[in-house]
């Protein structure tokens, strides 16, 4: 049996996607690499072997710091070779962020193979730097190659969980025949999208629609509106039931949430995080926009006027949603995780 070693840590975008793969994998003995306190911790603890490491970016402008994270580092990279040896891995499979770096590193050293997916239309810097330690590359967007010159890539999309390609049904309470606009800023949630919404809401209540509205665990002002049609939580696990009921959502850009929405041929309006590395989540949304799936506002030109009034418009035209949820479908790739099982498979 093939050992894998999977380092996915910190958000919904690393984690979801690498545990898609994961399923694909059921004769493989897995173990995963994380961080303490992040996502992973309650979607991964029940189902593999969670180790976890300390590791940090280098955003920070202080020397003596960038020098502390630099040693921290090294440091990480012999724990994961510990890791490694101890439990006999045959290949590392990383889907990028801080913990990509000792996982590839250690894997280097340790003589075996490692696969690196970029699921951003802009690579992150930790793939243009660790690249070429990587036997190969697998791409989110089919673009992003022209970024990476010199490094072996395969364009695979990026994997859901395996409940988005099949039906399934929601827990909450939303009649059949209303219309449903889901907000979702993330797995971390998004509080001046939550800001914005909450001040379009009233408008988008009296026509009729529902509101599911994600706002993660980190805005303090998350129960101060009430309606028995908005639905507000902190986070919801069943995203494949409420994308698939959803007739439009407002979100972030994240590469994992387009993919969904795609998946679930949900039409969108995407408001990218306008801190994201390199801008990687408008890049992400201009593919979208492009194929006629979604529209896209940058964050600091959105007012609660043009959000409620489009919104409407699109609730108001059944036939423009449908032409969106189309051209959404289109940019579905449904056997991404298959592709990455397989290319894991093959390398080792």
């Amino acid at each position: 049996m093939a050992r894998l070693l999977i380092a996915a840590s910190g958000t919904g975008g690393h984690v979801f996607p690498a545990l898609g793969v994961a399923e694909k994998l059921p004769d493989y003995e897995i173990q995963w690499l994380g961080t303490p306190n992040r996502l992973e911790q309650s979607l991964v603890g029940d189902r593999y072997p969670l180790h976890t490491i300390s590791v940090e970016g280098f955003q920070t402008r202080s020397p003596i710091k960038k020098l502390q994270i630099l040693f921290g580092l090294i440091g990480s990279i012999f724990e994961v070779k510990q890791i490694i040896q101890k439990e006999k891995i045959d290949i590392v499979f990383t889907t990028g962020g801080y913990i990509a770096s000792p996982a590839i590193l250690a894997a280097k050293l340790s003589g075996i193979p490692a696969i690196l997916h970029e699921s951003n239309y802009i690579p992150g810097k930790v793939t243009k730097l660790l690249s070429r330690f990587c036997n190969t590359v697998a791409l989110g967007f089919e673009g992003t190659k022209k970024y990476l010159p010199n490094t072996s890539t395969i364009w695979v999309s990026t994997p859901v969980r395996s409940q988005f390609y099949s039906p399934q049904s929601l827990d909450l309470n939303i009649p059949n025949n209303v219309p449903l606009i889901v907000v979702v800023g993330g797995s971390q949630g998004a509080v001046s999208i939550n800001q914005l919404v909450r001040k379009c809401v009233p408008n988008w209540l009296e026509m009729g629609a529902y509101v599911v509205h994600l706002t993660g665990k980190n805005d303090p002002d998350a129960n101060s509106f009430q309606h028995p049609q908005y639905i507000s939580l902190p986070f919801y696990d069943d995203m494949a039931g409420l994308l698939q009921r959803a007739d439009l959502a407002v979100s972030r850009a994240g590469s994992g949430t387009l993919t969904e929405l795609a998946i679930t041929k949900t039409p969108a309006i995407l408001i990218p995080y306008p801190f994201a590395a390199e801008d990687h989540q408008s890049f992400n949304a201009k593919v979208f926009v492009e194929a006629g799936a979604a529209y896209c506002y940058q964050q600091k030109e959105l007012t609660d006027k043009i959000l409620t009034d489009l919104v409407l418009r699109l609730l108001n035209n059944p036939e423009k949603l449908k032409e969106m949820s189309k051209k959404s479908s289109e940019l579905a790739v449904t056997d991404s995780a298959e592709k990455l099982a397989k290319l894991l498979k093959d390398t080792i």
